[in-house]
């Protein structure tokens, strides 16, 4: 059984940075592609960005490309999301999810197993 496990969430002023990890048991991460999603109250779940397995080649969506990365520690069975001058807009619950496979996608289906999810508030 994976588990997926977030933390680093917080309450940060705008501006600011928060780190999440994702740490995975039951299953090596490194050959998967793990993704980050993000759900702010009354919207629905969006992409923030992937990493591949293997080759660790990343993709994010637009409004937070320059601004957030993902980087894997393989030895740590751990993914992380670095969130720099963090927005209000970006307030919301992360999550980070497991891929079917080594190769990214960005729909919410292209995953299996999910985390329980971290809080993200950024205030103004």
């Amino acid at each position: 059984q994976v588990q997926l496990v977030e933390s680093g969430g917080g309450l940060v002023q705008a501006g600011g940075s928060l780190r999440l990890s994702c740490a995975a048991s039951g299953r090596t991460l490194s050959t998967y592609a793990m993704g980050w999603f993000r759900q702010a109250p009354g919207k629905e779940r969006e992409f923030v960005g992937a990493i591949s397995g293997s080759a660790g080649v990343t993709r994010y969506t637009d409004s937070v490309k320059g601004r957030f990365t993902i980087s894997r520690d393989n030895a740590k069975n751990t993914v992380y999301l670095q969130m720099n001058s963090l927005k209000p807009e970006d307030t919301a619950v992360y999550y980070c999810a497991q891929g079917r496979s080594q190769w990214y996608g960005v729909r919410i289906n292209d995953y299996v197993y999910w985390g329980q999810g971290t809080q993200v508030t950024v205030s103004s």
